[in-house]
């Protein structure tokens, strides 16, 4: 188990009304970026987690550099589309709570793997909503999908939740189709008062320490800064709404305690993302991350023939409203403490975990959602 190192331990624990502290969580997707960090931040709250995943995709990937492993509860290696062994490892663990991030979650990877996109975003939801209904411990689930689950018609301001569902690529289609789905399964199988209460989590463009996924703008700029070579950039001028890593999931964990304390209140979609008027452009991101780091070179790469949106934001005022949530970094100080988690892993910091849970409480002790 993390030792909470002095930090604020008070604060931290207080920020989602305590509500963690023992109870058992069923993380999927534990050993990716996202999930590793919501792991991480779960068991400083003194929940016990259970992590179920395929092995990390990444080499290196942080759920191995930090030893995450360790660091839980209990992790196991598994497919969400076993349905045999998500449902064991779900009814053997008896969670109070889902949080399921286990996903496809690239783009481009969706052209040329369009089957696999699927099958493991909708199906794989669709097998871990099935194994909870059959856990009768499970009170809540968090469902995540993202921002581009919406029809981008790239109009000038935020997507609210109530707005249709979409998607061009296979990827953005998939995870509409979740929402779609999501939806219809809330409606059939979990309106009586012994069912659990699941809520859909929608975020995107993610940054933070610890990834290292391909055809992602930061990892990408970090490898070449690190290789000595320029940085490419397919889309210089497409608008994104950037967020550090721990923005979302202090929307999903907030998300979950609601869930838990009130039940099916909350049981709807809710968007999770920066403010609309701190959106940047990819050029401006790199030349951030160039500044923080202190080197690297830039060139446009010529655009291959594979869409990409050009602008798309989120509109957070029902987060803002009936969460009482909002973000809490600016996108440069994001990008500042994404390109800091990366300097410390270069410079071969043995104590890149410590480093690691302090980025978590420095944030919590800048939260006011009040």
């Amino acid at each position: 188990m993390i030792q909470l190192l002095g930090l604020s331990g008070i604060r931290r624990m207080s920020v989602f009304n305590n509500i963690y502290s023992n109870k058992k969580v069923f993380l999927t997707g534990h050993t990716g970026f996202k999930g590793c960090w919501l792991s991480l931040w779960l068991t400083l709250l003194g929940a016990k987690v259970c992590g179920y995943s395929l092995p990390p995709n990444t080499n290196p990937s942080m759920f191995e550099v930090l030893n995450a492993e360790k660091k839980i509860e209990k992790s196991i290696i598994g497919d969400i589309l076993n349905n045999f062994s998500l449902e064991k490892a779900m009814l053997d663990f008896e969670p109070d709570i889902v949080f399921h991030l286990a996903a496809q979650p690239l783009v481009r990877l969706s052209y040329s793997e369009p089957v696999l996109t699927y099958q493991t975003n909708v199906i794989g939801t669709l097998n871990v909503l099935e194994a909870a209904r059959k856990c009768k411990s499970v009170k809540a689930f968090v469902n995540v999908t993202t921002d581009k689950c919406y029809e981008n018609k790239e109009i000038n301001r935020g997507y609210r939740e109530d707005e249709p569902m979409g998607g061009y690529d296979m990827y953005s289609s998939s995870k509409g189709c979740v929402e779609i789905m999501s939806s219809s399964y809330r409606r059939s199988f979990l309106q009586d008062e012994n069912s659990y209460a699941m809520a859909t989590a929608r975020a995107g463009n993610v940054i933070g320490g610890g990834d290292w996924a391909l055809d992602r703008l930061i990892p990408d700029c970090i490898r070449a800064i690190n290789n000595n070579e320029k940085i490419e950039i397919r889309n210089p001028i497409a608008v994104r709404p950037w967020q550090h890593v721990l923005e979302p999931l202090s929307g999903y964990l907030l998300l979950g305690e609601k869930l838990l304390e009130s039940g099916k209140k909350y049981a709807e979609g809710f968007n999770f993302g920066p403010n609309e008027d701190s959106v940047l452009k990819v050029s401006d991101v790199v030349q951030k991350v160039i500044e923080f780091y202190g080197k690297g070179e830039v060139f446009v790469h010529k655009k291959d023939n594979l869409h990409e949106a050009g602008l798309l934001m989120l509109n957070i005022d029902k987060a803002r409203k009936v969460l009482n949530w909002k973000p809490t970094y600016t996108p440069e100080e994001a990008i500042e403490k994404t390109v800091d988690w990366y300097k410390h892993f270069y410079s071969n910091d043995r104590n890149l975990l410590n480093y690691t849970l302090s980025q978590i409480a420095d944030y919590v002790s800048l939260i006011n959602w009040s």
